[in-house]
């Protein structure tokens, strides 16, 4: 017999099965429903569905998607709903304003339904709320907004990469790279950089680090690029990214390489240096050494070189140097060595030499090119070089030694009428020695003040009163007791020590000279003689302003004695100088006139105030014709100019008596007073 009982109790199949459908509709969070066609009425719809428009599960059915969805809704997706009922499945994203005011955002998929037959008989609804899905990807795309405005902002090469694989790039990666983005999309960020550098990249990814290091990577023409990486993992929802950060280090390798490069050589010819030079003498010395080869060592110094500063002044000098730079180049071999140690001073190291001929046949060739005319501002220049030679190994064994030797041999070649050449010689060493006892002397003096001025007269030969004295420095020489200027002055000059020795002069003149007018002596003015090099070298106008600011001296009571040689070149920086000294209210004289080119040219240029004539043109007058002719026609040009005549040297009666009549203004001179210490000096004014 059949169970009654449990018949009952089970519902019929069909409503199991609705029952069944029912419950898992109402389950899941997606909104569902079904429309027939024609009028796509509604047959079936989940309670999510029904609610979200305002029905129960059961009162929805049988409206039509018009009636169930309201108008506004329904003017909004009638488009997509003409595309499903034509057959084609359609999914879309709309925005929809709760009753509450909130915006949510649904994704709807609309799906045709088909029997065998394919007839179209009606469509399915899938609806889900994706609105924090679509706030999560808005958020994304503004943040990618703005890490692609900021990438597009910056000139540092950006790229973007999953996995090694880049997704993207700003214009600066192209730029730096040469490659366009579609170029570079797809491709492995790896292959860019340069083989030895690729694990040492690919290591640095995988451990997510994020300091910056440094690789190269290659361009699309094939050179490579230094650049500093710095990797940083953006996260993301579904898969984290790294964005890279390329800084082009070219300029910078560039710089590193130049500030090594200018250490060891000479920033006016791009020769080796002096520190340069002895590490390549040593290296080259040990190779000889070893194959127990020989060398040779020249020390080259140009003659008169000081004479071209002077006359043409430091940047026909700088020509100059480069020229003779480019001529000793061309004498010697590439595997030969040429420097320069500074100054007007070269070395060249001959490497493999077999006998000290050809160390001779060198330097003879170094004699033959410069005797070639230089063109210097358009004017053509004579030079010869003194040059000294020593041999390794017979003259030392350390590179030191030979630089040594050979420059104690090139001071032989100047004693023997300088433009040629000495080999080094047993007992030439000492005059190098002196050279060097006399530069650290001559230090320690300026470091603390061993000098002394003296003080000499001026007077008028009209009434034989003060007008003026002029100031002489003395060195305190620690052996030899007070020394004049004319051993010191030349070769502190050769020595770039002459601005210190100056700047002291110029402050102890003006010190004393104010100190004697406090005491209410003659209030004449003292002249302090400035060498070429003081004149170009330093800031004249302002360091003598701030020496007569620092003492009180009036500036009236100032005057500059230049030689001509100053004045000859440079017209518009020397011009520019003298008239800043006379609006300070200095006083300008030519010293030694007569000496140098006596052009009545620069006379008329500049605004000059006196005329001293050289003492070897008083010296032997009254009877020395010539000299008198001589003497003369300076007073008589200088009257004609409106400067006062100043001579030199006059130490006798006679001497005056001549000047006297030709009308000179002033004489000093050990007839008027030898020179004197200030003490001496200070006497001599009270009497």
């Amino acid at each position: 017999m059949p169970n009654t009982t449990t018949d009952a109790q089970t519902p019929p199949p069909g409503e199991h099965s609705d029952s069944l459908l029912r419950l898992i509709a109402d389950s899941v969070p997606a909104l569902m429903a079904y429309f027939d066609l024609p009028d796509l009425r509604c047959r079936f719809a989940n309670q999510g569905y029904a609610a979200y428009n305002g029905h129960s599960a059961a009162s929805i059915l049988g409206l039509t998607v018009r009636e169930a969805i309201g108008e506004k809704a329904w003017q909004a997706i009638e488009p997509h709903v003409e595309r499903c009922m034509q057959g084609e499945r359609v999914k879309y994203m709309r925005e929809q304003t709760l009753p509450n005011g909130e915006t949510r955002v649904i994704e709807v998929n609309l799906i045709p339904h088909f029997l065998e037959t394919a007839r179209l008989v009606g469509a399915f609804v899938l609806i889900t709320d994706i609105t924090e899905r679509w706030r999560a990807e808005n958020a994304v795309r503004q943040s990618e907004e703005r890490m692609r405005k900021f990438a597009e902002a910056t000139d540092e090469a950006i790229v973007f990469h999953r996995n090694g694989i880049i997704i993207d790039g700003n214009e600066a990666l192209q730029r730096l790279t040469g490659f366009t983005l579609p170029e570079v999309l797809n491709q492995s960020i790896f292959s860019f950089i340069t083989p030895e550098w690729r694990s040492v990249a690919l290591e640095y990814t995988r451990s997510g680090r994020e300091d910056p290091y440094e690789v190269t990577i290659t361009h699309k023409d094939g050179h490579t690029i230094p650049v500093e990486a710095v990797g940083k993992t953006m996260p993301l929802q579904h898969a984290d990214y790294r964005i890279v950060v390329l800084h082009d280090l070219t300029a910078r390798m560039k710089a590193k390489e130049r500030e090594a490069f200018i250490a060891l050589h000479d920033p006016l010819t791009n020769l080796p240096n002096r520190h340069h030079l002895l590490e390549r003498l040593d290296t080259l010395l040990a190779q000889a050494n070893r194959r127990q080869g020989h060398a040779a060592v020249l020390f080259i110094d140009l003659d008169h070189f000081k004479t071209i500063n002077d006359s043409l002044g430091h940047h026909a000098g700088d020509q100059l140097l480069c020229d003779v730079a480019a001529r000793i180049t061309q004498c010697v071999r590439d595997t030969d060595v040429v420097a320069r140690l500074g100054g007007d001073q070269f070395v060249v190291v001959l490497t493999n030499i077999h006998t000290p001929d050809d160390a001779a046949l060198v330097a003879d060739k170094l004699l033959e090119s410069m005797r070639g005319v230089f063109t210097l501002d358009h004017q053509p220049v004579t030079i010869s070089p003194s040059i000294g030679i020593s041999l390794f190994p017979d003259d030392g064994p350390t590179g030191d030694v030979l630089l040594r030797c050979a420059d104690a041999a090139m001071y032989h070649a100047k004693e023997n009428g300088r433009g040629n050449r000495q080999f080094f010689l047993p007992g030439m060493d000492g005059r190098a020695m002196e050279v060097l006892q006399q530069e650290r002397l001559l230090r320690e003096a300026i470091a603390q003040q061993a000098f002394v001025l003296h003080y000499q007269p001026q007077v008028s030969l009209q009434d034989g009163s003060l007008q003026g004295f002029e100031a002489l420095v003395r060195w305190k020489h620690p052996e030899r007791g007070l020394v004049g200027p004319d051993e010191f002055i030349g070769f502190a000059e050769s020595r770039g020590l002459i601005a210190p020795i100056g700047r002291w002069v110029m402050h102890e003149a003006c010190r004393q000279l104010r100190d004697w007018q406090d005491e209410g002596l003659a209030p004449v003015p003292i002249a302090v003689n400035l060498s070429a090099l003081e004149f170009r070298q330093r800031d004249l106008v302002g360091e003598i302003a701030a020496v007569l600011q620092a003492t009180g001296l009036p500036a009236r009571f100032l005057e500059i004695e230049l030689t001509e040689s100053v004045l000859m070149h440079q017209t518009g920086p020397v011009l520019d100088t003298l008239n800043a000294l006379k609006a300070l209210g200095v006083g300008v004289s030519v010293d030694d006139f007569g000496t140098g080119y006596s052009s009545l040219s620069y006379l008329k240029r500049y605004p000059i105030d006196k005329l001293k004539i050289d003492r070897s043109f008083v010296m032997d007058a009254p009877g020395d014709a010539d000299d008198v002719a001589i003497v003369t026609a300076i007073i008589q040009m200088g009257h004609s100019l409106q400067l006062k005549t100043v001579a030199e040297g006059v130490e006798t009666p006679a001497q005056m008596e001549l000047l006297r009549q030709l009308g000179c203004d002033l004489v000093q001179g050990y007839l008027v007073s030898v020179p004197m210490e200030a003490e001496e000096t200070r006497r001599w004014m009270s009497r």
